[in-house]
């Protein structure tokens, strides 16, 4: 594994040998040329970023292997060792975050900042709309570093791409980098609210904006509606100011706006050169079959339309199913197994996920956005207020899926009005009942929205709200792993390569730490 301040110029050089995306290659403007052109190409890597997109590598050896499965948002066997972290498949998503060997979010951010400091006031200010659309990015997968490990390296990490000298970062604050964070997204967001960029300034940036097309309010959007999120992810931590800030932005949508509407949902598009599904990734570890919580307790009991176009009924001996069924977590893994074999469990879609080439990386929809308006209603607004945001998010991720079914070339019947009604007048998903009971069945539709492509999020919101109250087995032949943690422990190069500076959270890494905003009991 390379350290996090590996040299960006040999992770170039080693992309060139290995064929970058040509499509990206069309957007690399030529170094000869200008620097805001530079700084243009560095943003798109940060775009490009296949720990977003459902490549086969993050979802079979990330994904699946930890937080979709510490949320039960896919299957999986009762075999031994099920719940203990794969070190080696955690340094990679580690180093994805760092180095150029992925999006090299900080490695390409630090790039941009050298950059940008060298440049003349006019370049500057035809830079400005990278650098806050950067931050943005960078705010965003910062924080679900921050939601997996917890303190991080941030404010040092990258130095040898910022100025040339590789000394090891030490570890921030996890409370600290998300009050940093909050600050860039509301300074970036300032930035959009009265950005007007002159039409060739314009021009370059669609060009290399591959995730919003260079939509200055889409831009603005995405970072009110990053802030929210993160300012409800501290609100059992520090409700004071998250309902303050949070307010401020909910009674103010003109001067706020989010994505809250599904033609503003923010989602990286597959490359044009794509040719791969998720069949083999999910397949390979059994994480195809439907899983038992999310089928029985949430979605058969409410008649959730998403069932058709979330799962195949699958077929044993040759005969379809009568039912879509998912695999029981109480018996022994020899016992799934051969059920597996058998195909006697429902199966995830084929057309919206195993063999969808089209499905897009999701970064955030209105649905999380509205289930996240209508908690902060729920708490510290009115109720009917909660309610409207509270539908508007069950009914746009129902019809997140039939889209992504459509994309994936689904030939289920439409979704009806009927339906959609039918679902919200449910009792298990109807607006009725306690304060509490309420906030549980926000938290409970959001928890399905996520499933296992957003799992970093379902993760998170699960250890947030302590809902829904999943029952794991424990792994008794594995003491060191019992059940899920509560957090990921730093990879081994970290400990290898920056020692020092690892040895003074070191007690804090352990599986069963909490990051600092998981207080609620």
């Amino acid at each position: 594994m390379k350290r996090i301040y590996v040299n960006l110029i040999i992770g170039l050089f080693v992309c060139g040998l290995t064929s970058c995306e040509d499509k990206l290659a069309d957007l690399y403007t030529n170094p000869d040329q200008t620097s805001q052109g530079s700084i243009g190409k560095f943003f798109t890597r940060m775009l490009n970023n296949d720990r977003v997109r459902p490549s086969y590598w993050n979802v079979r050896t990330f994904l699946v292997m930890h937080p979709a499965k510490y949320t039960q948002t896919v299957s999986f066997t009762n075999s031994e060792r099920r719940y203990m972290q794969q070190l080696s498949y955690i340094d990679d998503f580690w180093r994805d975050y760092y180095t150029p060997t992925g999006a090299g979010i900080i490695a390409h951010l630090r790039e941009m900042e050298k950059l940008y400091a060298a440049m003349p006031e006019e370049g500057k200010s035809q830079a400005d709309v990278y650098m806050n659309a950067a931050k943005v990015v960078c705010a965003d997968q910062t924080s679900q570093m921050v939601d997996l490990w917890g303190d991080i390296p941030f404010a040092e990490a990258g130095g040898l791409n910022l100025k040339g000298s590789s000394v090891p970062a030490v570890f921030d604050d996890a409370k600290i980098i998300y009050a940093r964070l909050l600050e860039m997204l509301e300074d970036a967001s300032a930035y959009f609210a009265n950005a007007e960029l002159d039409s060739r300034v314009q021009t370059a940036f669609s060009q290399q904006d591959i995730l919003l097309n260079g939509s200055v309010e889409g831009w603005q959007r995405y970072a009110n509606s990053v802030r929210l999120r993160l300012l409800m992810r501290i609100s059992f931590e520090n409700e004071n100011l998250a309902q303050a800030e949070v307010m401020e932005m909910l009674n103010n949508p003109g001067a706020y706006p989010l994505v809250d509407e599904a033609a503003h949902d923010v989602l990286l598009e597959p490359l044009s050169n794509y040719n791969d599904n998720m069949r083999n990734a999910l397949v390979e570890v059994s994480s195809h079959v439907a899983p038992e919580f999310l089928l029985d307790q949430v979605m058969k009991p409410a008649g959730d339309p998403r069932i058709r176009v979330w799962f195949d009924k699958n077929s044993s001996g040759g005969v379809q199913n009568a039912d879509y069924f998912s695999m029981p977590s109480n018996i022994s893994s020899t016992v799934q197994d051969a059920n597996i074999s058998q195909g006697r469990y429902a199966i995830l879609d084929s057309a919206t996920f195993l063999f969808n080439r089209a499905f897009p990386g999701i970064v955030i929809t209105s649905a999380e956005v509205n289930f996240l308006k209508a908690e902060a209603l729920q708490r510290w607004g009115a109720e009917n207020d909660a309610r409207t945001a509270y539908e508007k998010g069950v009914e746009d991720a129902v019809r997140f899926m039939f889209y992504l079914n459509q994309l994936g070339g689904g030939a289920e019947d439409p979704l009806t009005q009927e339906e959609l009604e039918s679902l919200l007048a449910n009792p298990l998903v109807a607006y009725a009942g306690t304060p509490n009971e309420l906030l549980s069945k926000i938290w409970t539709q959001k928890w399905l929205h996520f499933g296992f492509m957003q799992s970093i999020q379902g993760w998170a919101e699960l250890r947030r709200t302590k809902v829904p109250a999943l029952t794991f087995v424990p792994d008794l032949g594995t003491p060191d792993a019992q059940l899920p943690p509560s957090r990921l422990i730093y990879p081994s190069s970290e400990k290898t390569y920056n020692s020092v500076n690892y040895a003074a959270v070191a007690e804090k890494d352990t599986p069963i730490g909490k990051i600092f905003w998981d207080v609620r009991q």
